[in-house]
């Protein structure tokens, strides 16, 4: 908003004029209820236009008219008092002052209501924050600044914690070494990608036939007698949440998070979704010992496998992840449980942490604290969301958003990988009938677990205004949950700059 005009100077005809007119109104007002003399008095004296000019009403935002056409987005009076101003998520220099916008104008360009769609029964216990994200203004927020369960909403923390600490470019290795005596071992750093080669779900993986025939490059015909496999570099014995529930793992959502894994523990390592054992790590050795044998390791296909911390520096073979903005990209769009499990421990080993779960609260914090966004009252159980314990706020996530759709430190990754409404991902089939006006316009991580549904991301609006969003619907059924978050965010999205909070 613009400065005003500057008023005349106090003493000038100007002022004489006005003053002079205040004084016979006074006098006389009956007479000068004729607005003729007015008129006369304006044109013979600027001074009455400009004292108009500034009292007046200022004009609607762009926007307001084409969000009061909507049924799902009713203009709503609103109250004159001064919204209240959230800062911008990431800290800027002191602004220049500028005037305070009348109550009027606030009025005018805020009076568009989605509360209708924010009080569906399909939303059970409703939880939602919205911000203007160029100014940082919160324009709906119902219960947002409450924290609760987010659901896959708690990937876009973690790939945004991985991109603070490990940087889109780090990769993560997985080593052989030599113990000597015939003694080999597989070392896990945490890529849940290295694949045995018979089908992947992360293209672009590396595998143990690449291992495999680096190893018989450097032993000759050496025989391996023993194949150690090594998942020590975070506690196997910190592999499951208690809070997870066990079919997570026999259907096939989450395997157990350990340091050493192949084809992220799948049994069908082509399918997303496919059943995971108890035991990652063994079956990383077995795996590893028919591709030795398959390189044509003398002695390997005999070889005993054992489960154990290697005590050599020996490094005879070495492969790596592809980069952690890649693995963004994986998980993403999918809602990959395994990638944001070993992001997040695997952030948490390099940031000087362990790699624990009980870390993860205190790792995120301080990586999120570096966006500009204040991470007090988060509580971080998993990478993935999986657990109904995590708690997150709406406007902790609307406001982590906003450096997102900036692209600020990195976090393009993240923006460019999020599911487009009606279009990929996760939210290719979503925004269907009368919320399908959205389709293209929300860019979102959706979250499903048994009980919450979940949408966070950001928005660019039908008046062309960018805002960001979270929306948690907690206890309601799935099916009835979708449609309704679909609902309330399209309401959001004709609503625009012009959003109410009531």
């Amino acid at each position: 908003m613009s400065p005003q005009s500057p008023q005349p100077p106090v003493g000038g005809p100007v002022h004489r004029s006005v003053a002079a007119l205040r004084a016979s109104v006074r006098r006389k007002p009956v007479p000068w209820a004729v607005g003729g003399l007015v008129v006369a008095l304006a044109v013979a004296s600027g001074g009455v236009v400009a004292v108009n000019a500034a009292t007046a009403d200022q004009p609607r935002a762009a926007g307001s008219a084409s969000a009061s056409r909507t049924p799902l987005a009713t203009r709503t009076p609103t109250s004159s008092a001064t919204p209240e101003r959230t800062p911008t998520a990431t800290p800027t220099a002191k602004p220049t002052a500028t005037p305070t916008p009348t109550p009027s104008a606030q009025a005018a360009a805020r009076t568009c209501s989605v509360a209708g769609a924010a009080s569906a029964s399909g939303l059970g216990r409703f939880e939602g924050y919205v911000m203007n994200a160029a100014t940082g203004e919160e324009l709906f927020s119902r219960d947002g600044g409450t924290p609760a369960q987010t659901g896959s909403v708690m990937k876009t923390l973690t790939s945004a914690t991985a991109l603070a600490v490990l940087g889109g470019g780090h990769t993560i290795p997985t080593t052989v070494t030599d113990e000597g005596g015939g003694t080999i071992a597989l070392v896990g750093h945490g890529d849940a990608t290295l694949t045995a080669g018979r089908g992947t779900v992360y293209p672009g993986a590396p595998s143990l036939g690449q291992l495999a025939q680096q190893v018989k490059a450097r032993l000759g015909n050496t025989p391996v007698t023993t194949i150690v496999a090594d998942g020590t570099w975070w506690s196997a014995a910190d592999a499951w949440d208690p809070t997870w529930p066990v079919s997570e793992r026999t259907i096939g959502y989450q395997p157990n998070v350990t340091a050493l894994m192949v084809d992220g523990d799948r049994a069908n390592p082509a399918a997303a979704t496919s059943p995971r054992s108890q035991d990652p790590i063994g079956r990383a050795g077995v795996a590893f010992r028919a591709a030795l044998a398959d390189a044509g390791v003398v002695g390997a296909s005999t070889a005993q496998v054992t489960q154990r911390a290697t005590t050599s520096q020996n490094t005879i073979a070495e492969v790596q992840s592809q980069p952690v903005s890649t693995l963004i990209g994986q998980m993403i769009p999918n809602s990959d449980n395994t990638l944001a499990e070993m992001l997040a421990r695997v952030s948490s080993k390099q940031a000087g942490a362990g790699g624990t779960a009980a870390s993860l609260t205190s790792v995120y914090s301080n990586a999120l604290r570096g966006y500009g966004v204040d991470p007090s009252g988060i509580r971080i159980v998993d990478g993935s969301g999986e657990s109904a314990s995590n708690a997150v706020s709406p406007s902790f996530v609307a406001h982590l958003m906003v450096p997102v759709t900036r692209g600020d430190k990195g976090l393009g990754t993240l923006a460019q990988v999020l599911p487009v409404a009606g279009v990929s991902g996760t939210l290719s089939s979503r925004f269907t009938g009368a919320n399908a006006v959205a389709r293209g316009k929300v860019h979102a991580k959706t979250g499903w677990i048994d009980s919450a549904n979940t949408l966070g991301g950001y928005i660019d609006a039908a008046d062309g205004t960018k805002l960001t969003f979270a929306f948690y619907a907690i206890g309601s059924p799935r099916a009835a949950a979708l449609p309704a978050l679909d609902t309330v965010t399209a309401a959001v999205y004709r609503c625009g700059g012009s959003l109410t909070g009531s």
